[in-house]
């Protein structure tokens, strides 16, 4: 069984990566290193990292940089820099992880494939509730799940069900739009081989596409974590998408080209380059 370190990515939602972090917690088999990759946020987030290490149970890390736009491939490049165990599994900092996630991802986990994850998206209104602490559905049995859904706060419920068996996983191994950055998991020898995320994707969309392209080319097939590995996806008001079509556009040279390697990624990210997150009453 491989070594896990867990990658959340976030910006300004503390309220949001608080719950994560308790889901985190709930764990049925712990992630050995889980590293918060920030692209930027203020002290708030500072705060909730700080509060959570002596509970979590297991190492937790800050990757802060500064906030100079829509970074998400800088950011998961700079928390994956420090990892140590042999699988990076990603998930955004606003996805509760129900209690078996790490632990399907851990037996999904095979040399020579990335795992593609999934979510349920709340609705607006059942995300404030479990701001609110008024609900947590991490720990609902199906009957709560179906009453969510008749009530439209959830918009599907198959994901919840695990199915056994490992072939037909690996049905589509070059369908690279399977792969969402907020819950996949790739092996760090295959992330070092094709240099990470690559950086000149900026703004909204399609980083995780790219990665996916270029593990491919690199001989690395995709296998589906469908009907084991959902994750409970907190809602929020969509990103700008101005970016969009440029970076589906290179994501799409590097299929075209056959690209392995991100022309800025992990390599030119130095070890030395660290930035000090923003802390309350500080000067940042």
């Amino acid at each position: 069984m491989p070594s896990i370190a867990l990658i959340l990515s976030t910006y300004n939602r503390p309220v949001a990566l608080d719950l994560v972090l308790g889901s985190v917690a709930r764990q049925q088999s712990m992630p050995e290193q889980v590293i918060i990759a920030d692209d930027g946020s203020d002290a708030r987030t500072a705060a909730v990292v700080e509060a959570w290490k002596p509970r979590l149970g297991t190492a937790l890390n800050h990757a802060w940089q500064p906030d100079d736009g829509f970074r998400l491939a800088a950011s998961r490049n700079r928390a994956a820099r420090d990892c140590k165990a042999d699988l990076l599994l990603f998930v955004d900092g606003d996805c509760l992880l129900r209690t078996g996630v790490v632990a399907e991802h851990r037996r999904l986990a095979e040399p020579g494939c990335a795992v593609a994850g999934n979510r349920i998206l709340l609705s607006p209104r059942l995300t404030q509730a479990v701001e609110q602490g008024r609900v947590d559905p991490v720990n609902w049995r199906m009957q709560d799940w179906m009453k969510a859904r008749l009530k439209g706060d959830v918009e599907r419920l198959w994901p919840l069900v695990t199915l056994p068996g490992q072939g037909w996983r690996r049905l589509r191994p070059t369908h690279w739009l399977q792969m969402r950055g907020c819950n996949m998991a790739v092996f760090r020898e295959d992330f070092e081989r094709i240099n990470g995320f690559e950086e000149r994707i900026c703004g909204w969309g399609f980083e995780d596409s790219d990665l996916a392209i270029r593990l491919i080319n690199a001989g690395i097939g995709v296998k589906s974590g469908r009907f084991a590995t959902a994750v409970l996806h907190l809602w929020h008001q969509e990103r700008p998408r101005d970016d969009a079509d440029q970076n589906r556009q290179r994501a799409l040279d590097a299929k075209r080209r056959h690209l392995i390697m991100a022309d800025i990624g992990l390599r030119q990210r130095p070890r030395e380059e660290r930035f000090e997150p923003p802390v309350a009453g500080g000067s940042n």
